[in-house]
């Protein structure tokens, strides 16, 4: 018979799910269970309760169970007004976004262009940007008093530009902020589609257009379908393009509404708030359905490699295509940019020449305003907060989900991913519903603090970096660990020299996606700062609502700043990992 003491039969006893043992390194039984039962508390608390609240609260009377709230809305034309603009818009800008994201894709997948990392990174920069600054970009640029009014006198005196504050100038900004989301679906894709299927196709004597329409658009299709429904999510969700250019001319859809009910008050505003908070999350949910359905369908070539090589030689068409692509996107993003950078040097408004131009409005911003250096502080503060929080609860979690998949873990991060995946709006009125009083009689006293402001950051953005991190231990391999721990190295030591050292490039790019999208955050915010607690996003939109867009521009070229810095600091510490690594 098997020695039971022997090494071998020991690590095989000691083996649960995965080849791990069953119980947390170096805690009781006990303990563990204590953890989860705490796990589970933590999660029902701060990602399921304030959805049941929100709800509860749509449905509920002076006699109880009612649907008044509903029955009210669809009496309104306002509720109707806003549903139209809102599916105008979203539907406007999603196909917008597929046709531009489906282009660029095809010739980024498909032909010799030059220079194609430049040009994926000049891509992705439309969404890096946060909506509110690429949306103040082109209202700089497109104003009376922009370039584009400049350029267009040249030709004709007393010539306008097209306004930016209509509903397509929001379905145009929108489309081309989101346009990125369908260019990454699409573009692995096309590249894992076989060329043998085209060449037979082409052989068949169909033209590109033809091998293009029965071959590759059929089988790109569930990308197509997933970034366009991912698109349609955004533009649901998207606060500050229609803030921005809606709310000045009377424009409202269903964020700009649920907001402008709350801070409205009055003693049914929560409830008419919820109501529309509700039907915000069913249209949601229901499109995060269909694009989870077709994110499975366009995985289930995920087995087939990447084919980098070009299809089609562009030869002398390459003269006029590179310039256009290049000249199109430098023209959407980099120009704009420059523009509202310039308005924010200039002294007056509609002032012209170098004596117009002053550094007087960062100076402002920056010394001689103390709120809105406060607004700085605090949004770098809860950043890093945050930061750190998803960074080590996120990097826990992806751990167990990775290591010892269980339903539980599943059904976690299923509850984790809902703030994330509800309208800012929408979750942001849950919150102030739950932490306004978590339990009957008691009151925490944080509404309006920089507290539920870290709180609601934790809660939504810690699925990401829980991505990061389960993307990161799936390129882990787990004898590497167990080899360790079979060799006497404790816990810590395990994740120091082992995990950490092979970890740390992915959920760096995890914590600086959290770091990023909590400095620029503006939808959430909007409904729960107060006096001393507000934000970066915050203060710009304050600025542009009072009519201080030299004050707004001023504020997002830093954000600009900000944004590249933090690009190029996580470049330099992924390069200097990677080193480390090599070297080690």
């Amino acid at each position: 018979m098997t020695d039971m003491n022997t090494p071998g039969v020991e690590l095989r006893a000691r083996k649960g799910n995965g080849g791990f043992p069953l119980s947390l390194p170096g805690t009781s039984s006990a303990g563990h269970k204590i953890g989860i039962a705490l796990g589970i508390i933590a999660t029902l608390f701060f990602f399921v309760l304030p959805i049941i609240k929100l709800t509860l609260l749509s449905v509920q009377g002076e006699q109880g169970f009612s649907l008044h709230y509903y029955t009210e809305l669809l009496q309104q034309e306002r509720f109707w007004r806003t549903m139209k603009y809102t599916f105008v818009i979203v539907i406007g800008s999603t196909l917008l976004s597929v046709v531009m994201g489906v282009t660029a894709a095809w010739l980024m997948a498909y032909t010799d262009l030059s220079h194609k990392k430049l040009l994926h990174l000049l891509i992705l920069l439309c969404f890096v940007l946060p909506s509110y600054v690429l949306t103040l970009s082109w209202s700089s640029f497109m104003s009376p008093q922009g370039w584009m009014a400049a350029v267009l006198r040249w030709f004709q005196p007393g010539a306008k530009p097209w306004s930016m504050y209509s509903v397509g100038g929001i379905i145009f900004v929108m489309g081309i902020h989101h346009f990125p989301l369908v260019y990454l679906f699409t573009v692995n894709v096309l590249r894992k589609i076989p060329r043998d299927l085209e060449w037979a196709a082409s052989t068949g004597g169909a033209g590109k257009w033809k091998t293009f329409a029965r071959i590759t658009m059929p089988l790109a299709l569930p990308g197509v379908t997933a970034g366009g429904l991912l698109v349609f999510l955004a533009s649901l969700d998207n606060f500050g393009i229609p803030a921005f250019l809606g709310t000045p001319v009377n424009i409202s859809v269903l964020s700009t509404l649920i907001y402008e009910e709350i801070i409205g008050f009055g003693p049914s505003a929560f409830g008419r708030g919820a109501s529309l908070s509700v039907i915000l999350g069913l249209i949601a949910v229901v499109g995060t359905t269909l694009q989870w359905l077709s994110v499975r369908k366009s995985k289930q070539a995920e087995a087939l490699r990447a084919d980098e090589e070009p299809r089609y030689a562009l030869g002398k068409h390459r003269y006029w295509l590179n310039p256009l692509l290049w000249g199109s996107l430098i023209f959407i993003t980099i120009i704009p940019l420059f523009a509202m950078i310039s308005l924010s040097l200039k002294r007056s408004y509609g002032g012209k020449g170098f004596s117009n131009l002053t550094l007087d409005n960062y100076r402002y911003i920056l010394f001689d305003n103390p709120s809105t250096w406060k607004s700085i502080q605090n949004s770098l503060a809860l950043s890093f907060a945050t930061l750190l929080a998803c960074l080590i609860i996120g990097t826990l979690f992806a751990y167990f989900r990775v290591r010892r998949p269980s339903k539980l873990n599943r059904l976690a991060e299923l509850a984790i991913s809902v703030p994330y995946t509800l309208p800012g709006i929408v979750f942001a009125l849950s919150m102030i519903l739950v932490w306004m009083e978590p339990m009957p009689g008691w009151n925490p006293g944080i509404y309006g603090t920089t507290t539920i402001l870290f709180i609601a950051y934790v809660c939504r953005f810690l699925v990401l970096q829980i991505r990061a991190g389960v993307t990161a231990f799936t390129q882990v391999d787990a004898s590497m660990e167990e080899a360790a721990r079979i060799s006497g190295a404790g816990v810590w030591r395990r994740w120091r020299r082992i995990l950490l050292p092979m970890l740390l490039p992915g959920l760096l790019s995890g914590a600086l996606l959290v770091f990023l999208t909590a400095l620029t955050e503006l939808t959430v915010s909007a409904l729960l700062y107060s006096s001393g607690s507000q934000t970066i996003g915050v203060t710009i939109f304050g600025f542009e609502q009072a009519g201080n867009t030299l004050y707004s521009t001023a504020l997002s070229s830093l954000i600009v700043f900000l944004i590249f810095t933090g690009a190029g600091l996580l470049g330099l510490l992924q390069k200097f990992t990677l080193r480390k690594g090599v070297r080690s």
